[in-house]
């Protein structure tokens, strides 16, 4: 959520913003929230006009019941006006709501480097690190691998809950907690605290991390309570400083958790049946930071860094991207894909994202600093450090030999009881 005061002094800022990120038809809205605004402050003037006026009534009365004089007449106005009070603040109320609905839809200033385009096919390619490489065999699909070893049972998980859901064992599932436990064990060696993090939150937190349209399209909602389950344990974890005021000393925050993640993954690229790329049910390592204003592009930089690192470390070719105006969600200003390589594709696929949502997230959540002497709203981010089993899906296909036996990279053989090959 923007600063409103953005949309009263520069509102052709704000169109232009809603512009590059082709949602024109949200641009009503700003001239809609202008209105509602001046309707708010002239509510606000006549209220503190009131309030001004009852104080002068009190010490007029005080003044004529000194003299032994009647203060009937002023006693029975100083009486109506709290009345008077009470109808503009409900009013004032009502429009405070309409107005934070409204603001709520229109997007987050973007920054000046993020290139235009409508969609994500017009991201732009950052960085390339490690080398793609495609062997002279071919590369098992990672599920079909799977049931070739007696590693997973899609067929029970269908039957028990439908799709988009799977068994794994022995090797594999052990590979695929090793993998979280390195990321894990990688960020507190970068300084970052270790949280595991309630699985569901409320409906406040929920609409303070993301956009309605968001929530709609991937929150599981609890029958008869106010929880959700958390796609992401980002929504938690931001959510445990909602209405905070951080003493400044303590910033920055630099957070890392893991913890399940539950999507309807609503859309049309459907579910996997049998796989393990786009499920309803995952695990993830996350990182979260709560800094100074100031701050928050390098630590943008740091984040997105810390993801590559561990890919590398794992012997698994990635690249960075650049969100588009586009692709952008409403809350971030800036936002980068980490992609690795798939050598059975022969291309690049999705496995995190790292953004910078400024103070946009803040504003919803009220979290803020206290420091330099003031009270001032902070800047958040967050990044995939790696999320599971998508990550294994890299790693199978990157490490998967011709026989269709998996290698396990130095770094992960101590989290592997020291096994160098899984799947004889």
């Amino acid at each position: 959520m923007i600063d409103i005061n953005l949309i009263r002094e520069n509102p052709e800022l704000v169109r232009e913003n809603i512009k590059k990120k082709f949602q024109n038809d949200k641009l009503p809205l700003v001239d809609k929230v202008i209105k509602l605004d001046e309707e708010w402050r002239k509510l606000k003037y006549e209220e503190d006009k009131l309030r001004g006026e009852r104080n002068k009534i009190s010490k007029e009365i005080s003044e004529v019941k000194k003299t032994g004089k009647s203060a009937d007449s002023l006693m029975k106005k100083a009486k109506q006006i709290p009345e008077e009070i009470e109808k503009l603040g409900e009013k004032k109320g009502k429009l405070e709501a309409e107005i934070k609905q409204i603001m709520m839809t229109i997007p987050n200033i973007i920054h000046s480097s993020v290139p235009l385009g409508k969609d994500d096919s017009e991201n732009k390619e950052i960085k390339k690190f490690g080398e793609p490489k495609v062997p002279d065999y071919p590369i098992m699909h990672p599920a079909e691998l799977a049931e070739k070893f007696n590693f997973a049972d899609f067929d029970s998980a269908r039957e028990t809950s439908g799709n988009g859901f799977y068994y794994i064992t022995g090797d594999l599932a052990i590979l695929h907690e090793a993998m979280l436990a390195f990321a894990r064990d990688y960020m507190i060696k970068q300084g970052f605290e270790f949280v595991i993090p309630p699985f569901m939150i409320r409906r406040k937190v929920v609409e303070g991390v993301m956009s309605f349209k968001e929530m709609d399209a991937m929150m599981y909602k609890i029958e008869g309570e106010d929880l959700y389950l958390i796609g992401t344990s980002e929504h938690s974890m931001i959510g445990r400083f909602i209405d905070k005021v951080i003493p400044g000393k303590k910033i920055p925050l630099t957070l890392t958790s893991y913890s399940p993640c539950f999507r309807k993954e609503i859309g049309s690229h459907g579910l996997d049946e049998k796989g393990f790329y786009r499920l309803h049910q995952f695990e993830k390592q996350e990182m979260i930071v709560i800094c100074e204003p100031e701050d928050s592009y390098k630590w943008y930089d740091k984040m997105l860094q810390f993801t590559v690192d561990v890919f590398r470390q794992l012997e698994i070719p990635v690249r960075t991207l650049e969100c588009c105006s586009g692709d952008l969600a409403d809350l971030k200003a800036k936002s980068a894909d980490v992609e690795a390589w798939s050598p059975r594709q022969k291309k690049y696929f999705e496995v995190g994202s790292c953004s910078n949502l400024t103070d946009a997230q803040a504003r919803r959540l009220n979290i803020r600093i206290e420091g330099k002497g003031k009270i001032y709203f902070a800047h958040t981010l967050n990044n995939t450090v790696l999320a599971s089993p998508r990550a294994l899906v890299a790693f199978l296909e990157n490490h998967q030999q011709k026989d269709g036996t998996v290698k396990i990279p130095a770094a992960l053989q101590p989290y592997m009881f020291g096994k160098k090959v899984i799947g004889k």
